[in-house]
């Protein structure tokens, strides 16, 4: 699985010209599923993603996560991830989960992030086309693969 971990002031999705889910002060996320992806990849992002000292302390040094400002998670499903651009100008996307596969550890993966902060996990819809605005607090980004481990 691999995350696009994102600091935000605000973030929300729009299905259908209609406000699916909001967060203020957390974590933006978009969640791609390799489709060798299981249940420990996300239990291990998981763990990882609550954890992240990526918030400012009093000293102004990022050193505190999301759940010690009490701070939101919103996840969104985003299969583009694992876009392969080595040949050709038309991404190939075959290495991402099919969306059975996807979809079952796109719900788990939120479910294990709403067990660990015990604040309900916002979310997009996997498959819809949703509009996802943020306002990006930093700018903070960073890029996590569970592929990547050591």
């Amino acid at each position: 699985m691999k995350l696009v971990i994102q600091r935000v002031q605000h973030a929300e999705v729009v299905i259908n010209a209609q406000l699916h889910s909001r967060i203020d002060k957390g974590l933006l996320v978009l969640v791609g599923v390799h489709e060798e992806d299981s249940e420990q990849d996300a239990d291990w992002l998981a763990g990882k993603l609550c954890n992240m000292r990526i918030f400012q302390d009093e000293n102004d040094k990022m050193n505190l996560s999301v759940m010690d400002v009490a701070g939101d998670i919103l996840a969104v499903s985003q299969f583009t991830l694992y876009a392969s651009t080595t040949k050709g100008n038309r991404p190939s996307f075959i290495e991402a989960a099919r969306p059975e596969l996807a979809t079952r550890l796109y719900d788990y993966f939120c479910d294990r992030l709403s067990m660990i902060t015990q604040k309900e996990t916002q979310k997009g819809v996997f498959g819809a086309d949703m509009k996802v605005s943020l306002l990006n607090d930093g700018p903070v980004t960073i890029v996590i693969d569970s592929k990547n481990k050591s």
